[in-house]
């Protein structure tokens, strides 16, 4: 997952429900003896959730981060969104986003991926020249079609069979696994290393990391609140959304569908190039608008009655008949019917 992503999860996480209280102390980390298995409550239920391990220890540091968002972080950004004008801030993400392609670049090459290669090489040289050292973003026009692609060493680590590890969650960082963490480190290594100065330097990286956390945290703001608004446990949901969001961008690197337990990542809809036919469906919203509404409520063939049946249904019964003295006399002929003499 790129930094972004990471930082879009991570932050306005304030505006959630509360949190849970965290595990009881016996279940933290660094207590249970490293080889036995996860501690089970008193009705056999672990701790800690599936993959997350550290989650007495992951808890306690979202629990940190909650409350610097809420103090100082999310007021902050929200700051910078009404101060700053959209077109500078726009320009201030392009040339940072520009500027990370060569390391994604560098992924697709140890991918085995030229082509993405070669489409991300010409990105950068678009941006760079005619979109001004990156600050317009020209290569995603029509007539380029040259789309940003996120691409980093922890999707490379996967895309070789590395598992990903423990969930971790670090103030600052945001959620992660112990892979995503190691390769993230790794991506911010490479202009350092094998450019130098300034992307060495405490000058360029510090207003680096102030500006796209801000302009991250505002941007994501209005999408956060949605996330989190119903949340029952913010912690868990936000989990959840990560591993999921990081399940689907390696399976769609790998070029395959992605499937998880339960099947919450499964596409519903039948593929129309297999040629199977979706049930019908008997939902007035998903009926023709076009389609008369008295044709489909008819029969299309209607039996006829015979004519004793119309005569004895009361709906087509003389209406100025005595009811009384029909049932008395059935076999009277009506008074009013016989001709005088």
């Amino acid at each position: 997952m790129s930094p972004a992503i990471a930082a879009l999860l991570l932050a306005g996480v304030s505006q959630a429900a509360p949190l849970p209280p965290p595990a009881p102390p016996s279940a933290q980390v660094g207590e249970a003896p490293a080889a036995s298995p996860p501690a089970a409550t008193p009705h056999g239920r672990p701790r800690h959730a599936r993959g997350d391990s550290l989650e007495g220890f992951n808890r306690r540091m979202f629990a940190t981060q909650q409350g610097f968002d809420r103090r100082f972080f999310r007021p902050a950004a929200m700051g910078y969104k009404h101060v700053v004008p959209k077109p500078v801030r726009s320009g201030i993400r392009n040339v940072f986003s520009n500027l990370g392609e060569p390391i994604v670049f560098l992924n697709y090459l140890l991918q085995l991926k030229p082509g993405k290669a070669a489409e991300t090489l010409g990105r950068f040289m678009f941006n760079s020249t005619l979109g001004i050292g990156g600050l317009v973003d020209v290569a995603k026009l029509p007539a380029i079609k040259l789309p940003h692609r996120p691409n980093g060493f922890g999707n490379t680590l996967a895309l070789y069979g590395v598992k990903p590890g423990p969930y971790i969650f670090l103030p600052f960082v945001g959620p992660s696994t112990l892979r995503d963490l190691l390769g993230g480190q790794a991506d911010g290594l490479v202009l350092p290393l094998a450019v130098g100065s300034p992307f060495d330097r405490l000058e360029y990286q510090a207003p680096r990391a102030v500006l796209t956390g801000l302009d991250t945290r505002a941007e994501a703001d209005d999408d956060l609140r949605a996330l989190f608004a119903g949340a029952v446990d913010p912690y868990a949901t936000l989990r959840s959304v990560y591993l999921q969001n990081r399940v689907a961008e390696i399976q769609r690197l790998r070029g395959t569908r992605a499937k998880a337990a339960g099947g919450e990542l499964d596409d519903p809809l039948a593929d129309p190039a297999s040629g199977a036919t979706a049930p019908a469906s008997d939902a007035p919203e998903l009926s023709d608008p076009l389609a008369d509404p008295a044709a489909i409520s008819l029969p299309t063939a209607t039996a006829t009655p015979a004519p004793s049946e119309r005569e004895s249904a009361p709906e087509l019964a003389d209406p100025l008949t005595d009811p009384a003295a029909s049932q008395a006399n059935p076999r009277t002929p009506n008074p009013s019917s016989t001709p005088l003499p």
